[in-house]
C-alpha cells in the first residue's frame, strides 16, 4: 500500500489510472478508523479498480470551542487497517497543503445544511462540502462512498455533485452498529464505560420510534414525545435535537406519509454523537 502526502502526487496518480481505463473509488475519513470505515473500503471494491482512501482531520468543519485539536489520531494503525481491507492508497496530506498561505475559496450548499447539525454547528457543513469538492478534485474518483450515519452530511454531498454537476457517483452505506447497538464512531473512544452505556439511549429511541412507526402511529409530535423520554436529559444524556425530516429535502415533518428520517444528536458529557434511522410506515 502506498501513502500519498503531496496534492500534486495524488493527482499524477489519478491522472495516470485513468489513462489505462481504471476505475477509482474514494472513501473520506479523518482518520482513526473502525469497522464501519472498513466496511466503507469494502463496498469500494465493489465500485471500483483502484480504493483511495483519504485521511484528513478538515480543521474548516470544526467550530470554535470543537474537538479538532483533541480527535483521535493514530495513523500507523490507520495504516495497518486500511492495507488489510485492501486499499492501495491512502491520502494522508498536511493541513497546509490542503489549506496553503492565502486560502481563500469555499464551498456552500445552502438549504439543506440549515437544519439539524448546521443549526448547531452552523459553520460545519461549509468545511465538509469544500473538502470533499477538494478531495473530489484531488483523487478524481468515479465513485466516492460515505456512511449514512451522517445522513445530513450525505444528502448534503449528493446536493453539491448534483448542482456542480460533479462527474462523481456519490454511494451511501448502511450505518454500521456494535453488537449492542451502538453506532459506530471514531468519536466514541472519549466515552467512558458509564457513558457509552447511556449513549445505547440513542439506538434504542430509534428502535422504540420504529416500532410505533410500523404499529401505526404516523403523528410526528407523538412519536417525538416519546423518543424524548428514551434518550432523557438527567445529566448523563443531553438532547440537541430529535426531529423527523424528510429523507431528501430534509423538511420537517409533521405527519408520516412515507419514509420518514428520525434524526438524533445527543452529548454524553461532552462527547456530541448522532444517530438516524429512515422510519416506515405500516402498509395500509
Amino acid at each position: 500500500m502506498r501513502i500519498i502526502e503531496r496534492v500534486s502526487e495524488m493527482q499524477q496518480q489519478a491522472e495516470a489510472w485513468r489513462h489505462v481505463g481504471r476505475r477509482i473509488a474514494l472513501v473520506p475519513t479523518m482518520g482513526y478508523l473502525h469497522q464501519g470505515h472498513l466496511t466503507l473500503m469494502r463496498e469500494a471494491r465493489n465500485h471500483g479498480d483502484e480504493i483511495v482512501v483519504s485521511i484528513f482531520v478538515n480543521p474548516t468543519q470544526f467550530g470554535p470551542g470543537e474537538d479538532f485539536e483533541r480527535y483521535p489520531r493514530d495513523m500507523d494503525r490507520d495504516r495497518h487497517l486500511a492495507e488489510g481491507a485492501g486499499v492501495g492508497v491512502v491520502f494522508a496530506p498536511s493541513v497546509a497543503e490542503m489549506y496553503p498561505d492565502g486560502y481563500q475559496t469555499f464551498v456552500e450548499v445552502m438549504e439543506v445544511t440549515r437544519p439539524l447539525c448546521g443549526q448547531s454547528r452552523p459553520t460545519h457543513f461549509r468545511g465538509v462540502t469544500t473538502v470533499v469538492a477538494k478531495l473530489f478534485n484531488i483523487v478524481k474518483p468515479h465513485a466516492a462512498v460515505f456512511g449514512e450515519k451522517d445522513f445530513q452530511q450525505l444528502a448534503v454531498i449528493h446536493r453539491m455533485a448534483r448542482d456542480l454537476n460533479m462527474d462523481v457517483q456519490v454511494i451511501g452505506h448502511p450505518i454500521v452498529r456494535e453488537e449492542d447497538g451502538l453506532a459506530m464512531s471514531s468519536r466514541n473512544a472519549y466515552l467512558t464505560g458509564d457513558q457509552r452505556a447511556a449513549a445505547l439511549r440513542l439506538s434504542r429511541a430509534l428502535d422504540e420510534a420504529e416500532s410505533m412507526a410500523l404499529g401505526g402511529e404516523t403523528r410526528g409530535a407523538v412519536i417525538l414525545e416519546v423518543v424524548r423520554e428514551q434518550l432523557g436529559s438527567n445529566g448523563e444524556v443531553r438532547i440537541d435535537y430529535a426531529e423527523l425530516r424528510d429523507p431528501e429535502t430534509l423538511k420537517s415533518v409533521d405527519e408520516m406519509k412515507g419514509p420518514t428520517l428520525l434524526a438524533l444528536a445527543a452529548f454524553v458529557g461532552r462527547t456530541r454523537l448522532i444517530d438516524n434511522r429512515v422510519l416506515r410506515c405500516r402498509a395500509r
